[in-house]
């Protein structure tokens, strides 16, 4: 069972543990996207790629009649200066937790090399081919969306897709989560999101476990609108709903 929270317009639901949160967040998710397939061609969804996502991902795997091959999938955001094939690309995470299982109908992946500026641009085209339907997304220890730390965040940004400079927190963030050994081998730039393109979606799916993640919930809680927590933005959404553990919760 869950306890339900209200934030302003955000609903939150907090589950025992981590397993149980990713399980309500991928039930939810799925019946989403069974209606919308009912209703429309097509789903244009996108996804984080992080472990705090693993639980949620691999319970959406397991989750039956979804016709895949009707969703357009993106991702959210890619390092700037890995190789292709390094095992760190958010891409690769993605393809390895959830693509190559449920073979979406398209992939559209962010490739950084050769040109970044040019693939933003290239990406944001994609983007704006038809509005996004569902966003499946985290929150940082910062309490940036995507790589939109509080440095860089804009509620009000003109670009759908940009380079970013990583900010130490986001960074050592990475090292915490065990996607590198030090800080100093994560990238210090990366192509991201903006939060007015994440926000443009009609429904988001917040997903959010852990002790690491109490002082952004505090945060998304407490703190006034700002970029200074970028994520206090998704009090603002009509259609997000906020899942996370006791652990992440806190009191």
């Amino acid at each position: 069972m869950a306890e339900h929270v209200q934030i302003a317009r955000l609903p939150v639901e907090i589950y025992a543990d981590r397993p149980a949160m990713g399980a309500a967040a991928a039930r939810a998710v799925a019946q989403e996207l069974k209606q919308r397939l009912a209703r429309q061609d097509r789903v244009r969804m996108v996804f984080a790629a992080a472990p705090s996502q693993l639980e949620f991902l691999a319970a959406l795997v397991a989750q039956t009649d979804i016709d895949w091959s009707r969703v357009t999938a993106f991702h959210m955001d890619e390092y700037i200066g890995l190789a292709a094939d390094s095992p760190a690309r958010f891409s690769h995470f993605l393809d390895v937790h959830l693509f190559d299982k449920v073979k979406p109908g398209q992939v559209h992946r962010i490739r950084p090399a050769p040109d970044p500026r040019q693939c933003c641009e290239h990406y944001a085209q994609r983007l704006a081919d038809w509005p996004l339907d569902v966003v499946c997304l985290g929150i940082g220890e910062n309490g940036h969306l995507v790589f939109n730390d509080p440095p860089v965040a804009d509620f009000a940004d003109p670009l759908r897709v940009k380079i970013v400079t990583l900010d130490e927190t986001c960074r050592q963030q990475q090292v915490n989560d065990g996607c590198f050994p030090t800080l100093a081998s994560v990238p210090s730039q990366a192509i991201t999101l903006t939060i007015p393109a994440l926000l443009s979606a009609d429904r988001l799916f917040c997903i959010v476990p852990g002790a690491r993640k109490t002082q952004a919930l505090q945060a998304l809680r407490h703190a006034p609108l700002s970029t200074d927590w970028p994520a206090t933005s998704l009090r603002e959404h009509p259609h997000c709903v906020l899942y996370t553990d006791r652990e992440g919760w806190g009191d």
